[in-house]
């Protein structure tokens, strides 16, 4: 048996993993010994300052319930959801609409709602009208599509925020029609700042950032055969567009309401059309970076 030293500790750990027998959790937790191994000695890393780390997952894990997903919120924050969701559509087939993060924030038992319906249990903002048609990557409508969609209310919180999540409110799903074409009611969302009570918030202080993300209206969209779209689309005026604390924003995802819109088919509110593009379906696997938190504590 050899004496271990800051270089060669790696290769004692990564011939141990090396009897592994699932080939991509070898290829996986390989690459990530030698990355956290490379990060430790690059920074030096000290005897506290590894404790730190331990006793910081240790409060994001605690942080985490059924309506809190506090280690999606530290991936989000950290980039890293945006970069799984980037290097993810890398690899589609074919390009449908620009995605963006699921985040912290879906939930699964969302009502269903008729078209032309609303998702908003009692508006107390401005009404909004969301209207558009889901097509596939030639142009022709998808009938039947399924179109989820979630967003805060006029005072920056989403419903798993109020009450513990008591309530259902500001999402519904809708059925596309027959020629694709999609609309509902709500109201206009705010920006807001991602929850700084915990342990990612205090991080997020501080490195001296402002923690809000533009007003957004997340979209999970999907159909037999077609890779699932899960987007959002972000209001242009918002004054954090251009500095998304998750980066979540893409430029093609920026959108203005729309005052009298001759096409809009309810008059007399403010509208955004939007026409969305779904992929074919590219195999196994799930294209959301982000779940239900009751789901990822169900799964553990």
């Amino acid at each position: 048996m050899d004496d271990l030293s800051p270089e060669t500790v790696t290769d004692a750990a990564l011939a141990q993993m090396a009897t592994t027998r699932d080939p991509r959790l070898r290829e996986v937790m390989a690459s990530l010994v030698r990355h956290l191994h490379d990060f430790a000695r690059d920074v030096k890393l000290t005897p506290d300052e590894w404790l730190a780390a331990i006793g910081f997952l240790t409060r994001v894990g605690q942080a985490c319930t059924p309506t809190r997903q506090e280690f999606i919120l530290l991936s989000d924050v950290l980039g890293l959801s945006a970069l799984v969701n980037l290097v993810h559509d890398a690899e589609a087939p074919e390009l449908g609409t620009t995605s963006s993060m699921l985040g912290p924030f879906y939930r699964e038992d969302a009502p269903e709602v008729p078209l032309g319906g609303s998702i908003v249990a009692d508006p107390d903002g401005k009404e909004m009208l969301l209207y558009g048609r889901v097509t596939d990557t030639k142009g022709n409508g998808v009938p039947g599509a399924l179109v989820q969609v979630w967003q805060t209310n006029a005072e920056g919180w989403y419903d798993l925020q109020v009450a513990g999540g008591a309530a259902t409110d500001m999402r519904g799903n809708i059925r596309c029609d027959a020629d694709g074409c999609y609309h509902l009611r709500t109201v206009r969302p705010i920006g807001y700042s991602i929850p700084l009570d915990g342990p990612v918030g205090e991080l997020v202080r501080r490195q001296d950032r402002h923690g809000c993300r533009p007003a957004h209206i997340h979209f999970l969209i999907g159909a037999p055969g077609f890779r699932e779209l899960v987007t959002a689309l972000y209001l242009s005026d918002d004054p954090h567009i251009d500095s998304d604390t998750v980066f979540g924003v893409s430029r093609t995802l920026v959108v203005s309401p729309v005052e009298n819109d001759p096409a809009a088919p309810v008059r007399g509110i403010p509208s955004i059309r939007y026409d969305f593009r779904l992929a074919r379906e590219s195999g196994p696997g799930s294209n959301r970076v982000g779940a239900d938190p009751k789901q990822i504590l169900a799964v553990s």
